[in-house]
């Protein structure tokens, strides 16, 4: 069984060798698991040493010029030979625990792909507690996978279209969405493990309070027009990182 290891990375020379080092040390960790991997790194038009990093590590560099994070996880599985696609996020890292979780889900041969519950490092404060616990209770009740951790089948994610590209946030929860219909039909699930896969939370620390309640205050009343649009979403596209 061969995973492939996708992660989209957008001005990210700050902590994409941690991650990728993290991804080496679980693999490495696995032999008795029977699991092949690939890493393949998405530059999506970064104007820093991503694409350098990446390929010293020897993953494979691939480019998307379209600043969009569904694009950039799109052109690594189409570059990917695995069964199975993981795409991790650029400031996360992958343990070996949950990696054990992901191989025994797969080989259990009853789903179709899933995610994993979140921790978020170094962000004291309640508000990042509050929005880690949350998130974790909505994805377990609902079966949505967050972007940081995200897995299926790779003829899976072909044949429901991979991420959309209309949306620049929350594309991940419109492919679980999909993903899970998928499954129903052929008798599979969509499961989130215990994980927890742990990221960077560097969100809390670049922007305040005010700022993600403008952004709730936007998502409540336009929830459409704000998660097509890059500009009302600068915790992601303005390359503060």
């Amino acid at each position: 069984m061969k995973i492939s290891v996708i992660i989209p990375a957008y001005n990210e020379e700050g902590l994409l060798g941690a991650c990728l080092e993290s991804v080496k040390e679980a693999f490495g960790g696995s032999a008795g698991l029977g699991l092949e991997h690939e890493v393949i790194v998405c530059d999506n038009n970064s104007s820093d040493a991503t694409a350098g990093i990446a390929a010293g590590t020897g993953a494979r560099v691939v480019f998307e010029p379209v600043n969009q994070i569904g694009r950039a996880r799109n052109a690594g599985a189409a570059a990917a030979a695995g069964e199975w696609l993981l795409f991790i996020d650029a400031d996360s890292r992958l343990s070996s625990s949950t990696l054990e979780q992901l191989a025994a889900a797969i080989k259990t041969g009853r789903c179709c792909g899933g995610g994993a519950l979140a921790g978020l490092e170094g962000v004291p404060g309640l508000l990042p507690r509050l929005a880690s616990l949350s998130w974790n209770l909505v994805s377990r009740a609902f079966r949505l996978a967050g972007g940081a951790f995200f897995f299926c089948r790779a003829d899976a994610f072909r044949e429901t279209g991979g991420f959309s590209l209309e949306l620049y946030a929350a594309e991940e929860l419109d492919l679980s969405r999909r993903l899970a219909r998928w499954g129903r039909a052929r008798g599979l699930g969509f499961v989130i493990l215990p994980g927890p896969h742990m990221s960077s939370g560097r969100k809390f620390r670049l922007y305040n309070p005010a700022d993600f309640l403008v952004l709730l205050v936007l998502l409540v009343l336009r929830p459409g027009s704000t998660l097509r649009d890059p500009r009302r979403l600068k915790y992601l596209y303005n390359g503060r990182r």
